[in-house]
């Protein structure tokens, strides 16, 4: 999704968010959105509940004035809550501080005044394009959050005719790594190519992240930056080209090599559990898109909850085994062989070496993915603690391609054998509109009254520029029963946001977030889905339907605590299974 960021007076951006500091509301049934009086409180706020959380959360995202709390599910939010409310009065009443962090680097950047909007943003600075080198570089910014995309750190502090210049009206699709701009009152670098609308002033060739070691950005909330004109060309070009980890990756010491991929299918990829924890430095979660799907896929062959599984986009990948092993494929209805043998899913099934394995296309008008789990997990390259495929930052081993060798961990003992009939499936892989059932989002007064029931009154397709970043959706049908969604309340200031969160742009249609969705937001959430239908978004083909139902926080947890004991007896038996 495009970022949004915004505007103000002084030398921060005047305070936006619809959250007063020290509220807490809910962001869905699985996270929590705290107010916070600036970006320099929400960032000490972070820093405490990170402390004082430990490992009861997942991610902890600080905004321009706000703080997010994300947790595994449903109770541990309500186990945090306490907590949270707590260190958000103490802050509130000012008894918050970081007395012993260290006080922020300062940091010089050496940049090339070069870039293709400066000579606009010298118009409506109204000034000449030496004044906007001159106010670039006359005193350091600070960085107030880091966040949207890995390393981007939004610098606050530019002069007041700076902050005058707007977004670019269409965002460029392609911004360079390296490229130095500034938008709505706030300046920053971008770390690595990316979409972007943000007014392009110059380049550097300096690095701003890294997945090599922590912290992996290189700026961090309170850094101070101080940019240096050069000459353009003592600045290197932005490299074009991402590094690719399954180049230098080595199979560690008794890894097995399981498959070779004869052909890749659409877009397969290696996905276990996602990164957590990283989100405060823009690194998206990723994971996979279904994952009830994944895990019981992994469940059947007796991996653990972290493993990694294969997972198969539209149409799924042919695979020549190189060693016996045990396979399961779950997820959307897909016709699955065996040396040309017809093979049940949704269950475990031996293949030997030399055997081919194809899954082939699935049934879109019932869903879009389905995973293959080899019996000890795939291995492959971790990047930032995980081998997940991540398809906003590129960050991840990748698109499997034709001639890659897959290698699997030794198999644990016992394997599962089959899915228990009806407990698993059923209305997930029913052909027709999908109902998926939401909680309000935290953004109320940002809406006219009864969006949040129009919303679930109509019937939403899902449009084919759809991906893992997020589900764009168009409304069917008349618009007419509201007029205009938003309140006239002003912009939001950016704030984490989490899968599943319903963003609803000012003329636009809805996007629901997915895995691997940017860590920073703009626009107000009208809804979040519940937890227990996010593997269900992940299913969502292009050109299907989706209706939404709004359902209280009560309702939402009792059906994750339904559908989590579901998941724990759905998978029966151990392999081979004998009948008598």
């Amino acid at each position: 999704m495009p970022e949004r960021h915004h505007s103000g007076v002084g030398d921060e951006p005047e305070r936006r968010s619809s959250i007063s500091p020290g509220d807490v509301r809910p962001l869905g049934d699985r996270a929590l959105l705290v107010g916070a009086p600036d970006a320099a409180g929400a960032a000490t706020l972070m820093r405490h509940l990170e402390g004082a959380l430990g490992g009861a959360t997942r991610n902890v995202v600080s905004g321009l004035a706000t703080v997010m709390i994300q947790c595994a599910d449903p109770d541990d939010v309500g186990s945090v809550r306490g907590m949270v409310e707590e260190c958000s009065r103490s802050l509130v009443a000012g008894e918050l501080d970081d007395h012993d962090r260290p006080p922020g680097r300062l940091v010089r950047v050496r940049c090339a005044f070069d870039g293709p909007d400066i000579d606009d943003v010298a118009r409506v600075a109204r000034c000449s394009v030496d004044d906007v080198i001159a106010m670039m570089t006359a005193r350091p910014l600070t960085v107030a959050t880091v966040g949207f995309s890995p390393g981007f750190a939004y610098l606050q502090g530019l002069p007041a005719p700076l902050r005058a210049v707007r977004r670019r009206a269409v965002p460029r699709p392609s911004v360079p790594a390296g490229s130095v701009a500034v938008a709505n009152g706030l300046a920053a670098v971008y770390p690595a190519e990316s979409p972007g609308g943000w007014q392009l002033l110059g380049r550097t060739d300096e690095p701003f992240f890294s997945t090599d070691a922590a912290p992996y950005a290189r700026l961090a909330p309170g850094d101070r930056v101080q940019l240096r004109a050069v000459p353009p060309g003592a600045v290197a070009p932005a490299p074009r080209e991402v590094a690719d980890p399954w180049v230098t990756w080595r199979a560690p010491a008794g890894a097995r090599r399981v498959f070779e991929v004869h052909e890749p299918g659409v877009r397969t990829t290696v996905q276990d559990s996602g990164r957590h924890g990283v989100a405060r430095v823009g690194v998206p979660s990723a994971g996979p898109a279904d994952p009830d799907s994944w895990l019981l896929a992994n469940r059947l062959v007796g991996n653990g909850p972290a493993a990694a599984a294969l997972e198969a986009v539209a149409h799924g990948p042919t695979l020549t085994c190189m060693g016996d092993a045990h396979i399961a494929v779950l997820g959307a209805p897909t016709e699955v062989t065996i040396a040309g043998r017809a093979v049940p899913t949704g269950q475990v099934v031996p293949v030997h070496a030399g055997q081919v394995v194809r899954v082939g296309a699935v049934d879109t008008s019932r869903g879009l993915r389905a995973y293959v789990a080899v019996a000890g997990g795939f291995l492959g390259p971790r990047v930032l603690g995980s081998t997940a495929c991540d398809e906003l930052t590129k960050i991840g081993p990748g698109p499997l391609r034709r001639g890659m060798p897959l290698w699997s961990d030794t198999p644990t003992p016992p394997l599962g054998d089959h899915l228990a009939p009806g407990l698993f499936g059923g209305a997930r892989f029913r052909a027709g509109t999908r109902r998926v059932r939401i909680l309000a989002g935290p953004h109320e007064e940002h809406f006219a009254p009864g969006a949040l029931e129009w919303l679930a009154d109509g019937t939403y397709v899902v449009a084919a520029t759809s991906n893992r970043v997020g589900l764009r959706l168009e409304r069917t049908g008349e618009r007419a029963p509201l007029d205009d969604a938003h309140a006239d309340v002003g912009e939001l200031d950016s704030h984490g946001v989490v899968e599943g969160a319903i963003q609803w742009p000012p003329g636009g249609d809805p996007i629901v977030l997915l895995g691997d969705h940017a860590t920073l937001g703009g626009y107000p959430i009208v809804a979040v889905v519940a937890g227990v239908d996010v593997g269900s978004l992940g299913q969502c083909a292009p050109g299907s339907t989706i209706r939404f139902e709004i359902v209280e926080p009560a309702t939402a947890r009792a059906l994750w605590q339904a559908h989590t004991r579901e998941l724990e007896r759905a998978v029966v038996g151990h392999y081979p299974l004998v009948v008598e």
